[in-house]
């Protein structure tokens, strides 16, 4: 007797839960969602890049673009491939399915406002860790009402993204996790799906504990193997060497006091281009850079130290920003800028 009691209190505690948990994400809404994310960070370097389009302008209408054609296609995608699954199981769209979706297409669109605008205000490098938060709390919102392990996966998520930003991970680091994130772990969450089966917790543990292996896994090994290919040993030469006779590879060593012209493309409605806006900075330590036929190949590092590979600098901030006019200087614009060589040493 005791044991059917206890059967009928399980079989009440699982219809409970079944209705809190109403709403059924589909395995293929992970698997295009996260080809489509992960595809699209992986080939950011490589498609509508500075050097394709140079105008800021032309290139943040092209990003626009073609995230709001790629996301609205899978989303097309998504709705017809889950509306012809409810259809064969006999089912229909809940309501909470459809507030969830909406909520799920806000998030996609307050991503894509958002990216677009960084070509305007500035905050490239939070990009990756914003589309995390957005994509964590969508996952984390579905989690809400079907399965807790995509409700865990959206947690995590959404720590990715507020701990990256937090620790002030470089760029290219940025670009792997959230690579891996999206393209590994959406579909792998897909995989790991209870689909109403009554599984221990010590399983969903060593599921979750699965998915973040591989999640985690991906960018640590991506950033090891960067670590380790060293570009091969150069003859390291000091700047006027260069000047006066460039080999076709070698190492150039830039001295600690040397000033370094920056060159400004000033566009706007108040001041206008000038060959003139030229701004000097002196290097305050020396910094070793990789030439070959005379042009940077992007590695550089401080002497005795390893090659690097992230942007030279990797991190501009301009904290601040006001007009003075003073009857000895005229008009002048004080600028507070803060340059960094990596995204750690951002203030």
């Amino acid at each position: 007797m005791p044991s059917l009691a206890a059967q009928q209190i399980d079989s009440i505690h699982a219809m409970l839960a079944s209705g809190q948990r109403s709403l059924r994400l589909e395995r293929h809404s992970l698997v295009l969602w996260g080809v489509c994310f992960g595809g699209l960070i992986a080939l950011s370097n490589h498609i509508i890049t500075a050097q394709q389009i140079p105008d800021p302008t032309q290139r943040a209408l092209a990003w626009l673009g073609l995230m709001s054609v790629v996301l609205g296609t899978v989303s097309l995608l998504d709705w017809a491939l889950t509306r012809r699954a409810k259809h064969a199981r006999d089912e229909f769209w809940s309501f909470i399915h459809r507030q969830v979706l909406k909520v799920w297409w806000l998030l996609l669109a307050a991503g894509v406002l958002a990216t677009f605008a960084t070509f305007f205000y500035g905050g490239g490098y939070l990009v990756y860790p914003l589309w995390l938060v957005l994509v964590g709390l969508g996952l984390y919102v579905h989690g809400l009402f079907s399965e807790q392990a995509v409700e865990w996966a959206g947690g995590l998520l959404i720590a990715f993204g507020v701990c990256a930003a937090l620790f002030r991970l470089d760029v290219n680091t940025l670009q792997c996790l959230a690579a891996s994130a999206f393209g590994l772990g959406l579909p792998l969450l897909a995989a790991l799906l209870e689909r109403g089966e009554v599984r221990p917790v010590w399983l969903r543990a060593a599921n979750l504990l699965l998915w973040l292996a591989v999640v985690l896994g991906a960018p640590l090994l991506a950033q090891h193997l960067a670590d380790a290919s060293q570009p091969a040993p150069a003859p390291l030469r000091s700047l006027e060497q260069w000047e006066h006779a460039p080999l076709q590879r070698q190492a150039v060593r830039l001295p600690a006091g040397l000033t370094v012209p920056v060159r400004f493309d000033v566009s706007g409605d108040l001041f206008a281009p000038s060959a003139a806006s030229v701004l000097p900075l002196v290097l305050r330590r020396p910094v070793e850079v990789l030439a070959e036929d005379g042009r940077l190949t992007g590695a550089w590092r401080y002497p005795d130290g390893r090659w690097r590979g992230e942007p030279l600098p990797a991190a501009i901030l301009v904290s601040d920003l006001r007009a003075e006019l003073q009857p000895n200087a005229g008009a002048q614009v004080h600028a507070r800028l803060h340059v960094s060589m990596t995204a750690r040493d951002a203030p």
